[in-house]
């Protein structure tokens, strides 16, 4: 018998870390070469992960809520002597021996990659990072427990002055991300190498300077995230939940927008109530029977009409060789609120669908996300986004672009208002669109042309005819 380890490997995504959201094996399970052991988040998406050999589950080295590196062993499987060679494998060692999860080696590419096969949306409880393991304190998961860490001398200086800390490329890029200077954390790694848990401890001897106490139990983690409301003590005046996964990635993504892209916003407010007639006419047209016909529907079409006829607003900025790149094609981007946050997926090449096409990929786009099996690939190379704030009864806001994509369209609530129609007061089907877009790609004069054609279109929806 032999003991074969499994790592955290790259999904390929380039990134360098994912949280393990849920194990679907435990300690003694049969498993089998394909079979999904455990999902994980990354940065853009959740991910199931393929076991790549059989035998038996030996242990389940971190528990669900941890954030693990890209190449830490994340599961041990006891296999036949000689099973293959996908992965690396070790003696068994005695079942006594603890099993420790230390700091992996920067490894080598495994020979087999799992596959990318979707996400749904998980039960499990989200967790903070465990602390180090305090000596004698109980395993979980059924593993055995871990090694008890190194004690931390406070004479030891933080690093030697003038050379730079050691720490691995995550490390450091977790160090970047907390605003921590890694020449001022403390070092418990083997040969003077800063670990993630010293740069998470840094951060938070920055936040709260009173120490923690040695005793607390590492096989208590808090589940902040998940903690019901009804929960929370009456006394508490504050809670802190954990920002990772989508909703991290999201937030670094919009600062990374607003403060790079100089963004404009315009507003017009216009009569669609000729448009919600032809929503109806659809809906009751047998030639369309079975599609989904909403106005997010015709308001795509509107702005695909309008792009052909300013082309170069389906444009981005490519800051290395400062140059313009204009689209021919359109990935026309439509915001989902979704239980892991707010992604924004798009329908590839929607320029070149007909209405009923449009149709079924928006519908397909609405029930991948409702169901959190949105892909990376789904969210890449937007062009344009459509931003439909209406659903929340709200008018209108000023939305900001999404990384990459040089305009926003925020729709507003369609709602029955008094409005002015052939010189008479009549009440309306009325709502309020604002056009965000990166001034460097598109100017006054392209902007409101493009809102303004996409108004008419909508005002006038014959136009969807007349104008493609």
């Amino acid at each position: 018998m032999t003991i074969r380890e499994f790592k955290m490997p790259d999904v390929g995504e380039g990134l360098t870390e994912a949280e393990i959201l849920k194990w679907y094996v435990q300690p003694g399970d049969t498993v089998t070469d394909g079979q999904v052991v455990c999902e994980v988040e990354t940065a853009k998406a959740a991910v199931e992960l393929p076991i790549p050999f059989d035998g038996v589950v030996h242990a389940l080295l971190f528990e669900e809520g941890t954030t693990v590196d890209v190449g830490q062993v994340i599961i041990s499987v006891q296999t036949e002597a000689g099973a293959g060679a996908e992965a690396p494998v070790q003696e068994a060692a005695p079942a006594a021996a603890p099993v420790v999860a230390a700091e992996a080696e920067e490894p080598a590419a495994p020979a087999r990659q799992p596959v990318l096969v979707g996400y749904g949306v998980s039960t499990a409880s989200t967790k903070r990072r465990p602390r180090k393991a305090v000596a004698g304190a109980p395993a979980q998961n059924g593993t055995a427990p871990a090694a008890p860490a190194a004690p931390v001398l406070p004479a030891v200086p933080a690093q030697p002055t003038g050379e730079r800390p050691l720490a691995k490329p995550p490390v450091r890029k977790l160090a970047k991300d907390l605003g921590i200077d890694l020449a001022s954390v403390v070092p418990t790694g083997d040969g003077g190498v800063v670990t993630r848990e010293d740069v998470h401890a840094a951060a938070a001897a920055a936040i709260t300077p009173q120490a923690v106490p040695a005793a607390a139990p590492a096989a208590a983690p808090v589940a902040a995230a998940a903690v019901p409301a009804a929960e929370v003590p009456a006394s508490a005046r504050e809670t802190r939940i954990p920002v990772k996964g989508v909703r991290k990635v999201t937030a670094q993504a919009m600062v990374g927008s607003a403060f790079t892209a100089p963004h404009v916003t315009e507003f017009i407010t216009l009569d669609v109530t000729r448009t919600m007639k032809l929503v109806q006419e659809l809906k009751d047209d047998p030639d369309l029977a079975g599609l989904r016909i909403n106005p997010l529907l015709l308001i795509a079409k509107a702005v695909l009409v309008a792009i052909r006829r300013n082309p170069d607003v389906n444009a981005s900025w490519d800051e290395a060789a400062q140059e313009i790149v204009l689209k021919h094609y359109v990935n026309l981007g439509i915001a989902a609120a979704t239980p892991r946050g707010l992604i924004v997926p798009n329908i590839k090449d929607a320029h070149a669908k007909t209405l009923g096409e449009l149709s079924t990929a928006l519908s397909e786009l609405v029930a991948t996300a409702r169901d959190g099996k949105t892909s990376p690939a789904d969210m890449q190379h937007g062009t344009i986004t459509i931003t439909n704030v209406g659903v929340f009864g709200v008018d209108t806001g000023t939305p900001i672009l999404n990384p990459g994509e040089s305009a926003i369209l925020a729709v507003g609530a369609i709602k029955l208002q008094p409005w002015v129609h052939k010189g008479k007061v009549k009440p309306r089907q009325v709502t309020t669109l604002a056009l965000s877009f990166d001034h460097r790609l598109i100017d006054g004069e392209l902007g409101s042309r493009f809102l303004a054609d996409i108004a008419a279109v909508l005002e006038h929806p014959r136009r969807l005819i007349t104008w493609s």
